[in-house]
């Protein structure tokens, strides 16, 4: 059974969170939104605190700690990591999205290492940024179809291929690259490496400008025979065509629940902010009468409220089972689709609510509504869009294959 409030023990972690999205995140979002590329230096001692927080176990960041399967099949896993980190990053995300992923060392690639790399590498890769790249210009959700190659040569793996859309590609120090070491095999030949700023052939072609998370930096990189030490491939380096695609896919069921806390923040905001609205124009929402017998702003806002606690619901169930060793593919990728989805149907419908207040950028320019309509399209596409996330949830269901059901 499922306790709906949140623990007393993470009360504490989710009252610190939204104080720094207030003061922090909240009160920078407008400055980083118009200066996009520029870095949030108000993040460089926050991010000194998180990896303190992480060091001792105490969790929080955008899940840089990572979830290792060895300590949890062990049951050494300190239980309920997954759940008070993305209890955080709602939290951190209603102040704004752009910044939270502009953290420094707290991003998917730091997870990545946090979760699969050995002793050795962990020890080596300690304290530095790590982006993730996995998608390509010919491969989006389906990171299956992954062109980026690795060729063993001696003690290193050569490295070809272009990847996109790295998020914190620029400012980050390592890059944990995924590449294929046999096209022929498929998935099952897909690692991941870690490639250092730096590395001849390892070239920065251009960062996007973005319809949103304007704080965070989007990078392309262009692989042109890079050598990587072998030192650096993550976990097995043998081609397990049995165990197939599902030791790299082990990520998304930590990082899918985490994007989706990220809607559901991002959610809340937009709610706070239009009911906010509505009462100053003196539209009363009262939650004890039938939405038919109130306004139709009212009702409306009800009604997103409703979406709202669902994703939010199928977001906690999602992160504790990871915490509690229960296989949650299925419900990470439920809370996801949900969550994203939600969060872009919500944004843009509190923009029409509140009209000229939420299309435009609001009195003296801080009103943030339009703002988090843009932020809110990621949010819906990255980690599996959403007709990816409902692929995922039919074949589980079904108990079709990806051959069986495309």
């Amino acid at each position: 059974m499922m306790n709906l409030e949140t623990p007393k023990k993470f009360r504490p972690l989710v009252d610190q969170a939204h104080q720094v999205a207030l003061e922090v995140f909240r009160a920078n979002s407008r400055k980083y939104d118009r200066a996009e590329h520029a870095y949030p230096k108000e993040l460089d001692m926050l991010a000194s605190v998180m990896d303190g927080m992480n060091a001792a176990g105490a969790g929080g960041g955008a899940g840089a700690a990572g979830v290792r399967r060895d300590t949890m099949d062990s049951g050494e896993n300190k239980n309920g990591s997954n759940l008070s980190t993305a209890l955080g990053i709602i939290e951190l995300c209603w102040g704004d999205v752009g910044m939270l992923l502009a953290m420094p060392r707290q991003g998917l690639g730091n997870s990545a290492i946090a979760s699969v790399a050995n002793e050795e590498q962990l020890e080596r890769f300690k304290g530095r940024w790590a982006a993730m790249a996995i998608t390509e210009p010919g491969c989006g959700s389906d990171s299956a179809n992954i062109r980026t190659t690795a060729v063993l040569d001696g003690d290193h793996y050569v490295l070809n291929g272009e990847k996109i859309y790295v998020t914190s590609g620029d400012r980050a120090d390592l890059v944990v690259v995924w590449a294929t070491l046999d096209r022929s095999v498929g998935r099952a030949a897909i690692k991941s490496f870690v490639v250092e700023k730096g590395t001849p052939g390892f070239e920065l072609v251009r960062l996007e400008h973005k319809l949103g998370i304007r704080a965070s930096d989007t990078a392309a990189f262009l692989l042109k025979d890079v050598r990587v030490p072998k030192e650096n491939l993550l976990g097995d380096p043998e081609v397990n065509v049995e165990k197939g695609f599902a030791g790299v896919m082990q990520t998304f069921d930590n990082t899918r629940p985490l994007v989706a806390a990220m809607a559901i923040g991002l959610t809340r905001a937009c709610l706070e902010e239009t009911k906010k609205l509505l009462e100053s124009a003196g539209v009363e929402v009262d939650y004890s009468k039938p939405s038919l017998l109130q306004s139709a702003a009212a009702a409306a806002l009800i009604g997103l409220e409703a979406d709202y606690e669902a994703a939010r619901l199928l977001t906690l169930q999602a992160a504790w089972m990871a915490d509690n060793r229960k296989p949650n593919s299925l419900h990470a990728s439920m809370a996801k689709a949900k969550a994203g989805r939600t969060c872009v149907d919500v944004a843009l419908k509190c923009v029409e609510i509140c009209g000229t207040l939420g299309y435009a950028e609001g009195n003296g320019g801080v009103g943030l509504l339009e703002k988090w309509a843009r932020d809110a399209k990621i949010l819906d596409i990255f980690e599996g869009t959403q007709q990816i996330q409902l692929l995922i949830i039919a074949r589980r269901l079904l108990g079709k294959s990806s051959a069986e059901l495309k």
